[in-house]
């Protein structure tokens, strides 16, 4: 039994499809034969708010959503705004997992980050690295 999902014909929403990693998913998406994928903007859409997610559903009517944006900063950003970012994101999160419920949606799938790295590390960066010593 094959348990995948055929995405051709599904309509697919990419939240932080504009950024680093969501890019590489609406790109693999649209090899993978995907035509109908719709990337909010934080330009058009705060989905802070619960206004914001609302009507990015209304607009999109998403058979699935790949929840993949952050509020986000470097180092010093983050220790700055921990509290404030800790917020938007949980609001993010929390209100697009709600108001896909609630629009009954095939599917949501959300990834989690951490900006994490050794605290020594050289600069360049390599991903072999990363486990080299206690994170930052």
């Amino acid at each position: 039994m094959n348990d995948m999902i055929d995405l051709t014909e599904k309509r697919i929403v990419v939240t932080g499809g504009a950024g680093f990693l969501g890019s590489f998913v609406v790109e693999k998406l649209q090899e993978c034969g995907c035509e109908n994928i719709f990337v909010p903007r934080s330009t058009e859409y705060d989905l802070t708010m619960h206004d914001g997610v609302v009507r990015m559903y209304a607009d999109a009517q998403p058979d699935i959503v790949i929840h993949l944006a952050a509020v986000v900063g470097g180092i010093g950003a983050n220790r700055e705004h921990l509290g404030s970012f800790f917020y938007k994101n949980l609001m993010m999160g929390t209100q697009l997992i709600e108001q896909g419920r609630l629009a009954d949606i095939d599917k949501f799938v959300a990834v989690g980050t951490i900006c994490a790295y050794p605290k020594f590390t050289s600069v360049p960066f390599k991903e072999e690295d990363l486990w080299n010593g206690y994170p930052e």
